[in-house]
């Protein structure tokens, strides 16, 4: 564990997909949602424990949502939590953790990842990061973790890379999640792995990577850093975030830049995008079901069932690949492959009268 590694946790996330057991008060992050007796938050947390020092972990949530990271990692010190005024997706999230840890730190090599995420074979997480970290070293590489695949997934963006028998591979083109065909395509050449969203890279290289590409954010930044590590930083940032564009970072860096590397992995690995995700990695009944809480359920296979109110029943019938659920004020039926539909119900009931207290 060398002292100038860093870990900067994404949590800022509302996990639309996830809703209503996902809400704008206690997004998925913070849930139990793999009945563990830990937040998803936890769980990442305590994944990097060996690798960095716990001090030099930083989370970057929603301002809204401080003091719930608090209350899930209470060893964490306020100034390791950076609160975002609003939510401008990760390059912004990436650009205030990097310029933070480096008024610390000139040389850190730093792991972003996002906090709720799922990763089984932990020992062989801990040394594919380790090799990641050795090679980040020189500030002259960014790094991103793929996974290799295991089936024909369309959930997922895929990331070429260029044969080498090297720890690290030149990455070719990242492609967004593909159609079926394609996904097949894919896992048969053998040059493609999942992309993760976890990133490897030192803070000088990720910074200068900014400053090329996103070159109009890395300037806000910039003017404000002398208010950084002060009483006037939570103004500053609200000043940064406010002319931000919100961009994701392989858009904005990943995509553009030519030093781009991707470390193959392979252990277990999900996103847990979706409720399909946790109906393919949770125990289930003869009947493919997944089945959380009180319920009955009658000629109904490869669906979720699952209350969440102590003393209410659910009771299905003649149902196949369908989320059942009820959570407290909402209740939702619907076909579970249908993820894309999720954020139209959401922004259905921000559109009704009285609809934002079922977010």
């Amino acid at each position: 564990m060398k002292k100038n590694t860093y870990v900067v946790l994404m949590a800022g996330g509302v996990g639309v997909r996830f809703w209503p057991y996902s809400r704008n008060a206690k997004p998925k992050q913070f849930l139990d949602v793999l009945g563990i007796g830990k937040s998803l938050l936890q769980s990442t947390y305590e994944r990097f424990l060996p690798i960095c020092p716990k001090e030099n972990i930083f989370v970057v949530t929603h301002e809204e949502h401080t003091t719930l990271v608090q209350e899930q990692l209470p060893e964490m010190n306020q100034n390791q939590i950076l609160a975002e005024p609003m939510r401008k997706n990760t390059a912004a999230c990436i650009a205030y953790a990097s310029y933070k840890i480096r008024q610390r730190d000139k040389e850190a090599v730093i792991v972003v990842s996002p906090a709720d995420h799922l990763i089984l074979k932990e020992s062989e997480f801990v040394s594919t990061i380790s090799k990641a970290l050795d090679q980040a070293q020189d500030q002259d590489k960014l790094i991103t973790l793929g996974i290799t695949p295991t089936r024909p997934e369309t959930g997922y963006g895929y990331i070429q890379f260029l044969p080498s028998k090297q720890v690290l591979k030149k990455v070719k083109t990242f492609t967004e999640k593909p159609e079926i065909s394609l996904a097949k395509k894919f896992l048969e050449s053998g040059d493609f792995v999942w992309n993760s969203g976890i990133f490897i890279w030192g803070v000088n290289a990720i910074i200068k990577a900014l400053q090329e590409h996103l070159p109009e954010m890395t300037e806000v930044f910039e003017e404000h850093l002398a208010q950084f590590e002060t009483p006037k930083e939570k103004d500053a940032i609200e000043k940064i975030y406010a002319q931000c564009k919100s961009i994701s970072i392989d858009y904005g860096v990943m995509e553009k830049a030519t030093n781009v590397y991707v470390c193959q992995a392979n252990f277990s690995w999900s996103d847990l995008g979706s409720w399909n995700s946790i109906h393919d990695i949770s125990a289930k009944d003869k009947n493919n079901n997944l089945i959380t809480g009180q319920a009955l359920v009658y000629d109904t296979r490869n669906s979720i069932i699952r209350s969440s109110t102590p003393g209410r029943l659910l009771i299905a019938q003649g149902l196949n690949g369908y989320l059942i659920g009820e959570f407290g004020d909402v209740v939702i039926v619907c076909e579970k492959e249908r993820e894309d539909l999720f954020r139209q119900f959401v922004n259905d009931v921000k559109a009704m009268k009285g609809g934002g207290e079922f977010l």
